[in-house]
């Protein structure tokens, strides 16, 4: 079975920068997605998260290290 992790950051440039940690730390073998969130029935681009989607097929990656991760730039590991 195929794990996905999904980190939500509050804004693109903090997405990319953890999207860039996460391959560094953790070694990963590709780069993670980042897909931008609109908030339900918000129009204004100030008010999208953005999510860094992290594959982990062999389900080795430590979820509190990522959630960590994630806090260090105001985000949070969405629970599964």
């Amino acid at each position: 079975m195929n794990a996905r992790h999904v980190l939500v950051l509050p804004d693109r440039d903090a997405a990319e920068e953890v999207a860039e940690e996460v391959v560094d730390r953790f070694g990963l073998a590709e780069e993670p997605q980042l897909v931008r969130d609109a908030l339900a029935g918000e129009d204004d681009a100030e008010d999208a998260q953005w999510l860094v989607v992290v594959e982990d097929p062999r389900q080795r990656l430590d979820t509190a290290a990522l959630d960590g991760l994630a806090a260090e730039y105001e985000g949070w590991l969405e629970a599964p």
